[in-house]
């Protein structure tokens, strides 16, 4: 009986080679592997800190939607130490903010990708791995990385206007949602992922749908089961110590001349983002030319939903 040898690991090569054919488990393996000598670039530009563990994690991040890039696989462990460098000098540099979880939004599919096969796996793979790990977040860390990471309210303030909370909160809860997606991220590479960007496609065909009805006057019974009698409208357009149902809120603006016309997106398990457009010709009421609709849902149908109107760039 011949004795079986030590078992081999796979070089970094190897596993170059599979995370670009989309095997989400082998990048994990990975980065895990040169995680230690991430750090240690880190330490050595920005000290000891918070911000080292910040920039490990979105250069992990980085490196989902670019190992595409990577031309020597046996050279992996140095591009990787690249990106912590680059995301580094990113930092001390910085006068004004800059997205933590760099180019996650960059995992969404453009038009001009569709006829690359190949980058259309991969993408598909390493997106469906991340809004796993953004899934299992708590709904208050689920949000500001939403709207941080996936839609156009990007800027601390303006989600810290969204939320109703203190620009300091936003910051401490995009920093643990920052840990707790590593740690997911890691426990997750080798499982299977639901399908990102089917749930969001749903989302954006009620959005579509939703406005039409309201547009026509009525709601068919698809779109009035998603405005459930329970629907409460919160936030600006709420009224403090009332409940008000979003659909007579929604319809007011409508009938004084606003239309809104769905820009963007972002849908999870239990929030939706519907990004609007919004054009007021001979209204009676003037908004601005954007808002957004902040979806919390409850077994698919909405419970609560904030509208938010993003602040106008300087």
């Amino acid at each position: 009986m011949v004795p079986l040898g030590p078992s081999v690991e796979p070089t970094d090569q190897e596993l170059t080679r599979r995370a670009q054919a989309g095997e989400t488990g082998a990048l994990g393996l990975l980065i895990a592997r040169h995680q230690a000598s991430m750090r240690a670039v880190a330490l050595s530009l920005l000290g000891y800190g918070p911000d080292v563990e910040d920039v490990v994690q979105d250069a992990a991040l980085t490196a989902l939607r670019r190992v595409g890039d990577v031309r020597d696989g046996a050279a992996v462990g140095a591009w990787l130490r690249a990106i912590v460098r680059n995301a580094c000098r990113m930092r001390l540099r910085a006068t004004h903010e800059v997205p933590g979880l760099d180019g996650l939004d960059q995992l969404r599919l453009h038009d001009d990708e569709r006829s690359q096969p190949e980058r259309h796996i991969e993408q598909h793979a390493m997106r469906d791995w991340i809004w796993e790990a953004v899934g299992g977040l708590p709904q208050h860390l689920r949000l500001v990385v939403m709207l941080r990471h996936f839609s156009g309210i990007t800027t601390y303030q303006e989600i810290a206007d969204a939320c109703e909370v203190p620009v300091g909160t936003v910051r401490s809860r995009l920093s643990h949602a920052r840990a707790h997606m590593a740690r997911a991220l890691a426990a997750t590479a080798s499982q299977a992922h639901g399908d990102a960007a089917a749930v969001t496609e749903a989302s954006r065909d009620e959005a579509a749908a939703t406005l039409r009805a309201w547009d026509a006057g009525g709601l068919p019974r698809e779109i009035s089961e998603l405005w459930p009698a329970e629907s409460e409208m919160v936030g600006r357009l709420g009224r403090a110590g009332e409940r008000v149902h979003p659909v007579p809120v929604m319809r007011h603006y409508l009938e004084g001349g606003v239309r809104q016309h769905v820009r963007h997106v972002v849908a999870g398990r239990d929030i939706a983002i519907w990004e609007m457009d919004v054009t007021h010709e001979g209204a009676r009421h003037v908004c601005p030319p954007s808002l957004a609709w902040l979806m919390f849902r409850r077994n698919g149908r909405v419970e609560r939903l904030r509208v938010v109107f993003p602040r106008p760039a300087p």
